[in-house]
């Protein structure tokens, strides 16, 4: 409270003049900027009765987006409903930034306590009856005071605005996050059946790592692969090329009598030939596109494979 009443009190109506503000203030908000009623209500406790403030003000205050505040007095509930976004703007406009601002408070709770009337400027005063604060017009009273806010002993219910409490409703916000919560949720899921997964695929590539005695790193092993798909390749030709010459449909006289492998070369040699036959086998391994050379003498045909 001390501190308090170092910093200068201003009133912040939608009719005030722009404000020219050093250091920070407390702020009183005119009731033309919060809706209030006075309520009996079937609760002990303010925090219980709040639940039920949308439904109470949802008939006598326009649409919008509100936030609620409520506390008892006496046997009484002193409930509000104001919007953050009109707040603000009107801040914005009378040339008050959000650091300039130590405290907002209702005008409700921090004037009730008047017994008099007080002017606010030439056209408005305000005053009490039956505990509630209303600002009225000034022509309905002859006689009023200016209200001085330097003397004014704050209370304890200070306004908390929602700086982007106009954006979205609380309800829809309730579903966001709901939504978002779930959303989480199956993320997590996910995350976990994932980790359990790449468990699993680790555990296998162990046990199939030690069963075919693989290399330890990747690297080793795509060099193990390559190897032998190069040997395979060269199998594969191998028996095409076997293939190609056993499958040679030789006449009575000739034959297959030697085929060998040497230095990457398969050799196949023909004896009894004739002149004009090696044309023929010739041709026939063409057909099967081997690649190969040969040579030809006294009857005797050889054909060499590269491999």
């Amino acid at each position: 409270m001390k501190f308090n009443k170092k910093l200068k009190t201003i009133f912040l109506d939608t009719h005030s003049k722009e404000f020219k503000i050093v250091g920070r203030v407390n702020i009183v908000l005119s009731p033309t900027l919060y809706w209030v009623k006075k309520l009996s209500l079937p609760v002990k406790y303010a925090r219980d009765a709040k639940k039920l403030l949308p439904s109470i003000f949802e008939d006598t205050i326009p649409e919008g987006n509100y936030s609620y505040y409520i506390y008892k007095s006496g046997e009484y509930f002193i409930a509000f409903a104001y919007e953050d976004k009109k707040i603000f703007d009107i801040l914005a406009q009378k040339g008050i930034k959000n650091s300039q601002i130590a405290n907002i408070y209702f005008a409700q709770t921090e004037l009730n306590h008047m017994e008099n009337i007080f002017k606010i400027d030439k056209e408005q005063i305000i005053g009490v009856k039956d505990d509630i604060v209303l600002l009225l017009p000034s022509a309905l009273f002859t006689q009023s005071k200016k209200l001085d806010m330097s003397n004014i002993k704050h209370s304890k219910h200070r306004v908390n605005l929602t700086q982007f409490g106009h954006i979205i409703d609380k309800k829809s916000l309730y579903k966001i996050t709901a939504i978002l919560i779930a959303f989480i949720v199956l993320i997590t899921i996910e995350l976990v059946m994932t980790y359990q997964k790449t468990d699993t695929i680790i555990i296998n590539k162990e046990e199939l790592f030690s069963k075919y005695k693989l290399k330890s790193t990747m690297f080793q092993n795509k060099s193990m692969l390559k190897k032998y798909k190069t040997i395979h390749i060269k199998q594969m030709r191998i028996r095409e090329n076997i293939s190609a010459i056993l499958s040679l449909h030789l006449i009575k006289e000739s034959k297959l009598t030697q085929l060998i492998l040497k230095n990457k070369v398969l050799i196949a040699t023909f004896s009894g030939v004739k002149q004009g036959e090696e044309i023929r086998i010739t041709r026939a391994l063409q057909k099967r596109k081997i690649v190969f050379k040969s040579s030809f003498k006294k009857n005797i045909f050889k054909v060499e494979m590269q491999l």
